[in-house]
Formats: structure tokens, sequence, C-alpha cells
């Protein structure tokens, strides 16, 4: 029976039409590939029967052509992409990936990658504004974790940088960062730059006369 098919009114098929959509609900929302057998507990029904409800699915969704299917990945289902499609999903992909990064975004995760591990707070003492929103965009996209816990009052979460923030930037590790140094002026520049915006006491400047005076 297909799932765009009314059910007969039968406590069976209204039953088992249940039970597909329900595993249907949980596959569509999982991060990861789940087991047979946690989905047999969480719908209450015997395992052969949801591995049996899983595999009509599957063929359901092939014959009508769908750009999804249900896989079977280290003992587990989950939804994937179809091979046929793969070229504009790689699009897509590569489309997200071009999303460039405010410059708040850029400044928190130098702060981080530089000063890590470092806690919510640490970071808007030295940005001087609320880094919450920046710091959430920056772990959806995956380039900033939690890392562990402040042992100090509150136990404030700690952010470090990702795996996936040494892949981007094609570094082996943070050892390879380039040295906070190099963005610093050196001191003969601070020193050009402070006299060229100095203001010089020597001049005096003598007042306009007045017109009538």
């Amino acid at each position: 029976m297909s799932l765009d098919q009314p059910l007969d009114g039968s406590s069976d098929d209204a039953a088992s039409d249940e039970h597909l959509r329900a595993i249907e609900a949980i596959l569509l929302v999982a991060h990861e590939p789940v087991s047979p057998d946690l989905i047999a507990q969480l719908i209450e029904r015997p395992l052969d029967e949801v591995i049996n409800s899983i595999e009509r699915l599957g063929a359901e969704y092939r014959e009508q052509g769908r750009g999804f299917e249900i896989g079977e990945v280290a003992g587990g289902y989950r939804f994937q992409t179809v091979a046929e499609v793969a070229p504009w999903v790689e699009r897509f992909v590569l489309s997200e990936q071009r999303a460039r990064l405010s410059g708040a975004a850029l400044e928190t995760l130098a702060i981080v990658a530089y000063k890590q591990p470092i806690s919510r707070a640490q970071v808007a003492s030295i940005r001087g504004v609320d880094p919450d929103g920046v710091l959430r965009s920056l772990a959806a996209r995956g380039y900033i974790a939690e890392v562990g816990r402040d042992p100090g009052p509150g136990q404030a979460v700690m952010w470090g940088t990702t795996q996936t923030f040494l892949e981007r930037l094609g570094l082996p590790s943070l050892d390879h960062l380039p040295p906070i140094a190099e963005f610093i002026p050196s001191a003969d520049v601070v020193e050009t730059l402070e006299s060229g915006l100095r203001l010089d006491t020597d001049i005096i400047t003598e007042p306009v006369a007045d017109a009538d005076g």
C-alpha cells in the first residue's frame, strides 16, 4: 500500500500507516544514521517489522523517482540524496561555502583562534560588544565549538576552533597560524602614526584680529 493511497478503514492499515510516518519523521530529524533497534524501541514494534517498513519506504521512493533515498550507513538508516542529483547538490553546497563572514564574525573568530580556550565574557571584554549572536553563527558553520568549562564560578562555556576551521584555512594545526605579531605595527610605524596625528603644542596660533579692531 502506498502512503498516498486512502486507508480502507481497518485498524491494522491505520496503525501501519502511522508507523511508516513515524519512521519517516524520525529519519528526517536525525543528524546521524539511526539504528533499527532504536526505531523499534521508539515506535514499540518488532525489529523485523521496522526493517520491512524501512525497505518498503525505500522502494516507494525509488518508484516515485524522488531526489532522496533511505541509505543504510554504519549500522543505521538515514535520508540521503540520490547519486543522479549530485551535480546540483554540489552547486548548492559550494554556494553555501562561498557565503562570506561578516567583519564582526571574522574578528570574533580571530579572537577565539588566538586566545582559545576563551569564554563569551572574555570575547566580549576584548571586542567591547555582546558576541552571543556571532558565536552562535560561527558554531553553526562548524568553525568553533565548546571545548570545556571554566573551573571558576559559573563554569562558563569555553570556546575553541574546530577541525573544519583548520581545513578551511588549509592548516595542519593551530601551531601554523600566522604569528599575531605580524598583524601589529612595528614601533617605527606606531611612532610615525603618533607624530602625524599628534597636535604640535609649540605652534601658537595668533587670534584673528577683529574686523572692527
